[in-house]
């Protein structure tokens, strides 16, 4: 089968900067329509229809295999100091400066409900706060540190001289194996935090569609497929049962499944489709403003809808404050992303530049940098 060749700046997958987008608005959504009020984290009394919100957690899902796809392009061709600091760059001042402002925003306004203190807000620096006992500053971060033990992977294996789509096989199957066997015989947390065996086989989805994408559907790709799948879906309807437990109500695992299958056709139509829908400009946009809406959204929306849920119609609420964080995230996107990264990659490679040597970052594919 002919091989597929690499995207250029003018083949770039646009769909995916949209889907990354719809991604964090379910997971708004979820949160603002689900989880608050369910936890009590809001008082704000909601619909009852919009109990449906609380499948849109599985947004998170949909950020993995996009996130499995869009790191071994980044990671193909880019020495371990490479990669590595193209992916601070890209996650790190935007964090921080996010993680800074709901710190903010819930130390003054966020009692009783939530609150925050110097002390957390130091410890989430690290990522992992909970290596010096403290919680994430926000329910949504815990993503953000799997996103990071993936990272940390590649970059092992960029190192090793492994992480290319000819070897992929031996790491897809024998990180689901490894999976497979923790979460059905010693659900280890170690072994979840360090191996994602949680998670893993919606990011190995997305790998094996990057090999998909550069190689074809070959056999063996559609084999690595078929197990990633199969493997993903034990893991949703494992997380599908911790929610039952955590929030008290019940959920269909036909709905569950269902959508993790609909979200591994949407990714895979996405990249084979290539081209956005939308204009170049708002494809950008909608790109670039879901990660720091992502990190924004939940805390400070449940600020909101404390201090105004009583008083409004809780519909309108919801649909201003989603609104007001796509402006604020937008804004952060347009005048503070691309300056702290460029001045992020100059510091680093400057630090380690007699170890690392930095080319101009590959362009193409959403999120690649």
């Amino acid at each position: 089968m002919t091989q597929v060749p690499h995207v250029t700046s003018a083949q770039r997958i646009g769909v995916l900067d949209e889907l990354r987008f719809l991604a964090a608005l379910a997971v708004a959504l979820f949160h603002f329509g689900f989880r608050g009020k369910t936890l009590g984290f809001t008082e704000m009394n909601l619909p009852d229809w919009i109990s449906v919100l609380k499948y849109g957690y599985l947004g998170v899902q949909m950020f993995f295999v996009i996130s499995g796809f869009v790191i071994a392009y980044s990671a193909e061709g880019r020495t371990p100091g490479q990669f590595a600091i193209a992916r601070f760059a890209r996650i790190y001042p935007m964090f921080v400066l996010c993680m800074t402002l709901t710190f903010l925003i819930v130390a003054i306004y966020g009692v009783p409900q939530i609150n925050a203190t110097v002390a957390q807000w130091a410890a989430n620096l690290l990522l992992q706060p909970g290596l010096l006992g403290q919680e994430i500053m926000d329910g949504s971060y815990w993503s953000i540190s799997y996103e990071v033990a993936f990272y940390g992977w590649v970059f092992v294996l960029i190192k090793l001289g492994g992480f290319k789509p000819r070897l992929y096989p031996a790491f897809v199957v024998g990180w689901l194996l490894v999976s497979t066997v923790d979460r059905a015989f010693f659900a280890n947390p170690l072994m979840r935090h360090l191996a994602l065996t949680d998670e893993s086989g919606f990011f190995c989805i997305g790998l094996v569609f990057y090999a998909a994408f550069r190689e074809g559907y070959t056999l063996r790709n559609f084999v690595l497929l078929a197990l990633s799948v199969a493997v993903a879906l034990y893991q949703s309807l494992e997380m599908a049962q911790w929610n039952r437990e955590n929030y008290g109500v019940d959920y269909s695992d036909l709905v569950v499944v269902s959508s993790c299958l609909a979200i591994v056709a949407i990714v895979a139509l996405a990249i084979k489709r290539q081209r956005s829908l939308l204009p170049g400009g708002m494809m950008l946009a909608l790109g670039g403003i879901s990660y720091p809406f992502y990190l924004l959204h939940q805390h400070i929306g449940y600020v909101i809808f404390n201090k105004v849920g009583a008083t409004a119609s809780p519909e309108a609420v919801v649909t201003m404050t989603v609104l007001l964080l796509i402006c604020i995230s937008y804004l952060l996107w347009r005048f503070f992303d691309e300056p702290s990264r460029r001045l992020t990659r100059s510091v680093l490679t400057r630090l380690f530049e007699n170890g690392f040597y930095l080319p101009r970052p590959k362009k193409g594919i959403s999120g690649a940098e």
